[in-house]
């Protein structure tokens, strides 16, 4: 470690990996230009207090292997860029998830079919005291395979002797606690059990299982959990959310699956601390992309001036989309979005939406195509031209007025 430092005070060194170590000489960097920290949602506090330190002087990227609700919170407000990566590799399967009590049956049975088709097996055990214990009943139960332990607690030597034979094929079950959740990859390893699975978080259990299906071969895993009347209501939301996140290519964010669990908490209620709750999210949104926007381009936010209403526009027609072409659900109205498809700022936008809303299922009913072609058409049409109201007279025609 000495001399990695001095070759970073004296610049002989041009990228340095490492753990959290670094964060302790972040002022024996000579001249740092680009910081890139991996799983950033594992770093507590003070780390991401010296994160902020060199952020100030370099460039920054944070990677992850799901965005978390802070990262979503900065992409929406802009004050940071995010890039998804939602398509899966080529031949990538998804990985089968089931959630059962333990069976013995099961077991053996999907250690059982991994093994005769050259594969190896993840048990996750995340219990030190007793997984001796469990090794002697996998042990019974498969007496077929060549079982290892492996935990934090043993020798570092030894563990990484271990973790290299599961690599190199020496043995086909492994046996460990949560070491494997990050930065392994064994590409023959295609089934995982994880052995109460109820004590896992969401995050925890969406890692753990992408340790397997890291091939073209389909992958499987177990979830194996007590009576669902011993584990309480949340872990029960956990289980039962983790079947949205199988399929690769239509399983909703994993930050949006935790907010169903968790809430999204009083934006606008008592609760809520600072002054947002006397402007209202929304505007407080607003104010906040117009303040990042400005500072980008090196102008004063001006956050006095009044903000932009947008172009109004009043035809006296009928602007509704009716109920059975946009179904209502209490819990998650969707007519909201659609209207929001129908109200574009841009030409560039007023495509995008024209293409969204044609690849709706069903035709476009006649107050929507009202809404389209005169509302949006116009809207765009009059921000361009600084038109801030259009208004139908009694007549045919149409009355512009300028200045908003």
């Amino acid at each position: 470690m000495e001399g990695v430092v001095e070759g970073m005070r004296s610049g002989n060194v041009d990228v340095v990996i490492g753990t959290h170590r670094l964060l302790q000489h972040t002022r024996d960097f000579k001249n740092v230009g680009l910081v890139i920290v991996d799983e950033e949602h594992r770093f507590g506090v003070r780390h991401k207090e010296a994160i902020k330190s060199l952020r100030s002087e370099a460039d920054a990227a944070d990677t992850d292997r799901h965005t978390d609700t802070t990262h979503a919170e900065y992409g929406a407000g802009r004050t940071a860029r995010m890039s998804l990566i939602t398509t899966p590799p080529a031949e990538r399967l998804a990985v089968r998830t089931f959630v059962s009590e333990w069976n013995d049956v099961v077991i053996r049975e999907a250690c059982l079919r991994e093994i005769k088709r050259g594969g190896q097996v993840y048990f996750i055990h995340n219990r030190v005291e007793d997984i001796a214990r469990i090794g002697e009943r996998l042990t019974a139960l498969v007496p077929e395979a060549k079982i290892r332990v492996g935990h934090g607690q043993m020798p570092e030597r030894e563990l990484e002797q271990v973790m290299l034979d599961f690599y190199h094929r020496r043995f086909n079950v492994l046996l460990c606690t949560t070491i494997v959740e990050s930065g392994i990859d064994v590409p023959t390893a295609n089934t995982i059990i994880i052995n109460r699975a109820d004590r896992f978080g969401l995050a925890q259990l969406h890692q753990l299982r992408g340790r397997v299906g890291r091939s073209h071969h389909r992958a499987y895993a177990y979830l194996v959990t007590p009576p669902k009347a011993a584990m309480t209501t949340d872990a029960v939301k956990r289980l039962e959310a983790i079947d949205s996140l199988e399929d690769t290519r239509r399983r909703l964010p994993l930050p949006r699956v935790v907010l169903r669990l968790r809430g999204a908490g009083e934006l606008l209620g008592d609760t809520q601390s600072g002054q947002i709750q006397e402007i209202g999210f929304s505007l407080y949104t607003e104010m906040l992309t117009r303040a990042v926007k400005a500072m980008r381009e090196g102008k004063d936010a001006r956050l006095d001036q009044p903000l932009d209403a947008g172009v109004e526009v009043n035809l006296h027609l009928p602007a509704l989309l009716p109920e059975d072409y946009v179904p209502r659900r209490a819990s998650a109205p969707d007519s909201v979005p659609a209207y929001r498809q129908c109200t574009p700022t841009c030409p560039r936008e007023l495509a995008r939406a024209a293409s969204r809303t044609g690849r709706r299922p069903g035709s476009r009913p006649e107050p929507g195509r009202e809404i389209f072609c005169r509302v949006a058409q116009l809207r765009v049409s009059a921000a361009a031209l600084g038109v801030g109201r259009w208004m139908r007279a009694d007549g045919a025609g149409l009355s512009a007025g300028y200045g908003r």
